[in-house]
């Protein structure tokens, strides 16, 4: 398996949107009672799409998520 060498953005960027990926998912499992969606906090997505932006992965989704599954293939 070819081994990708990310930059420090493109690895900020990943951690913020497996950050991302992870709060949703324990938003979604959290208790959530009718009427009450569950909610990510506006810190967490404006971390994911800042780091996008800094490594110049915005309007890049392909780029990108070939990165996140070079380096976090599960």
């Amino acid at each position: 398996m070819p081994t990708a060498v990310l930059t420090d953005r493109e690895r900020t960027a990943v951690q913020a949107y497996l950050r991302l990926l992870h709060t949703v998912r324990a938003a979604f499992d959290g208790a959530s009672g009718p009427g009450r969606p569950p909610v990510v906090p506006p810190s967490v997505l404006a971390e994911a799409e800042q780091a996008l932006a800094d490594a110049g992965l915005t309007g890049h989704e392909e780029e990108f998520f070939h990165l996140l599954r070079t380096w976090c293939p599960d």
